[in-house]
């Protein structure tokens, strides 16, 4: 049997994952902050949670994230840039991930098919930004764009057929996206979670490193 670890087991995206993973008859172990205590924000907390799991899994799937924190919505422009809400946006969306990655290693099987993904954003790319704003989750989702491409070469040293990408899961309806989504094209999270696993079921060690979209399809840095 499959064996995946969810990371964001309870949000939205991540929770119908851990469903759809399920209903597969793969084995899930779900951590998230608001069940298990796990905060990606705190190092000690995450080296905790993830230190404590002694077996490998044949996938992670680093599932959290945040748009909105403590009230602070995206900028519309550069001049509405506070250092508070970039440092938060930061912490939740580059700095955590980078923390959960540090144990993949140790996480991921040596021999064997495996695959690392965390869910970033195609605002993140910087090719693909032609219309500004959201300086602050853009920049912190390139950052994990980075850290997951970093991660993924080191990865291949010792692990050559592990595949550590980053993954657009597309404008899906959740809480998190709910006053955003406007005239953007949304999909629910059990659509969401069956095109993000078939981009997953159809990667490869040539992939490693790479960001792609719910499609499959690789997206600018």
């Amino acid at each position: 049997m499959k064996e995946i670890l969810v990371i964001g087991a309870s949000g939205g995206i991540g929770s119908a994952l851990s469903k759809a993973l399920e209903a597969r008859g793969t084995r899930v172990t779900g951590l998230s902050r608001s069940v298990d205590g796990l905060d990606v924000t705190d190092e000690a907390s995450v080296d905790r949670h993830l230190g404590a799991l002694e077996r490998t899994f044949d996938g992670i799937l680093v599932t959290t994230g945040a748009l909105e924190i403590d009230g602070a919505e995206p900028e519309k422009t550069i001049k509405a840039v506070t250092a508070r809400a970039m440092a938060d946006q930061f912490a939740v969306n580059a700095i955590g991930p980078a923390l959960i990655l540090r144990h993949a290693q140790r996480l991921l099987p040596r021999e064997g098919r495996s695959v690392m993904a965390v869910l970033t954003a195609r605002v993140g790319s910087i090719g693909d930004n032609r219309i500004g704003g959201w300086t602050s989750y853009r920049a912190a989702k390139a950052a994990a764009n980075q850290i997951v491409h970093t991660t993924a070469i080191e990865l291949a040293r010792t692990h050559a057929e592990a595949i550590c990408v980053a993954l657009h899961p597309g404008t899906v309806a959740t809480p998190f996206t709910e006053k955003y989504l406007g005239r953007h094209p949304s999909v629910p999270p059990d659509e969401a979670a069956q095109n993000m696993l078939a981009v997953l079921d159809g990667l490869t060690a040539e992939d490693t490193g790479g960001f792609f979209d719910w499609a499959g399809k690789r997206v600018v840095w």
